[in-house]
């Protein structure tokens, strides 16, 4: 993991303000080495950093977005150095932090498949859940309808409880989680790359905690009733970092369960090939319903080649649009959760559900089920 380099005074110095630091640079494990440089990058933000001449704080709540720095060149003329944070270099040390904390990771042992039905090798059910947006705050009164974090993971376990005692005895499950599972990606409730303010039921480390529990329970509800699964993670608008270590997490979790494959490709664009059905999922904050069919075709040109139907699945905007052309169905699905206060005010307002698409290797869709969120609120 690449680090700046301090001069012994400076570490020393650091240390002696900054006391923690110690015992975390010389934990041996790399998830140490991960902590001392995330310890660090915080105290640069606040704009401690002496290896670059950054020695003043600045005041509580804020932090350092970026700085200039004037020096000269051989020349003498003054020359203008801009420092802002590196997006990309943020992402790379995102996927060293989770290298070194998949290491600590349980693994689910595998689990033996025991029907209480004969399963169809013939059928995937697939299902779809996009923009569950778990850990915003809903207020009724406001909105038309309460969301928190309480009724968005029962919510989401017993949706799963419905789905899949209604959809066929499939062999393969497909969850395609087309993403904004979580309604915002980091301490501070902002979308990633506007920094709009949204309205958030928790503090973040709950929220993460909530997500896995949830995660795992629903597999588990899967692996219960289909012999295989696969799972898609999908990229996003408002979790895209969060995306990135639950992929990762989900793989290594599982990686002794052959029951269960995922998909850790960081691309916004997915697929699943199931006989001579090609099924694409992708979030919809790049490519609209209208555009998304040939990125798919061109990007998977060999799956795409080899099967017969096609069929790609978005979400993002919330209500049911629907496309048919030369190459696919495109699909974009609503959402369970309630509208914020930033939709209702704004008039964007839909329905309520998700669904569970049953294909057939050689037929493609042959059924599908929906389930509202009033049946499962038992409304």
């Amino acid at each position: 993991m690449r680090n700046a380099t301090l001069s012994d005074d400076q570490v020393d110095e650091l240390i002696k303000q900054y006391p923690s630091l110690r015992q975390i640079r010389n934990a041996g494990h790399p998830l140490g080495l991960y902590r001392y440089n995330r310890r660090k990058a915080e105290l640069a933000r606040k704009g401690v950093a002496p290896e670059h001449g950054l020695n003043r704080e600045v005041p509580d709540g804020f932090r350092l977005k970026g700085f200039s720095d004037m020096r000269t060149n051989e020349e003498g003329k003054p020359i203008w150095y801009k420092v802002d944070e590196d997006k990309v270099r943020q992402q790379e040390i995102m996927q060293a932090a989770l290298k070194a904390m998949c290491e600590e990771i349980p693994r689910e042992p595998a689990r033996p498949f025991k029907p209480s039905l004969a399963t169809d090798p013939d059928l995937l059910n697939c299902f779809v859940i996009t923009d569950f947006h778990m850990g915003a705050l809903s207020w009724a009164d406001e909105t038309g309808a309460d969301w928190d974090m309480e009724l968005a993971e029962s919510t989401l376990v017993e949706w799963f409880r419905q789905a899949i005692a209604l959809s066929p005895n499939a062999e393969t499950a497909l969850l395609a989680q087309i993403s904004d599972l979580l309604h915002w990606d980091g301490f501070d409730a902002v979308t990633p790359a506007s920094k709009h303010l949204l309205d958030a039921d928790t503090r973040f480390p709950k929220l993460v905690r909530v997500a896995i529990r949830v995660l795992r329970r629903v597999i588990g509800m899967l692996l219960d009733k289909h012999p295989k699964l696969h799972i898609i993670m999908a990229d996003a608008n408002h979790d895209p970092v969060s995306q990135v270590w639950l992929r990762e997490w989900l793989s290594v979790m599982y990686e002794d369960e052959p029951r269960v494959t995922v998909d850790t490709s960081p691309s916004p664009y997915n697929v699943y090939e199931f006989g001579d059905v090609a099924i694409f999922t992708h979030h919809g904050h790049k490519r609209k319903v209208s555009n998304v069919s040939e990125v798919f075709a061109a990007k998977f040109r060999q799956i795409f080649g080899r099967t017969r139907f096609a069929y790609a699945h978005t979400g993002h905007l919330h209500h049911v649009e629907v496309k048919e052309n030369n190459l696919m169905i495109v699909e974009q699905h609503r959402t369970l959760a309630a509208a914020d206060a930033y939709a209702a005010r704004g008039g964007y307002l839909s329905g309520r559900d998700a669904k569970v698409i049953t294909y057939h290797k050689g037929y493609g869709e042959v059924s599908r089920v929906t389930v509202s969120f009033d049946m499962v609120r038992g409304v």
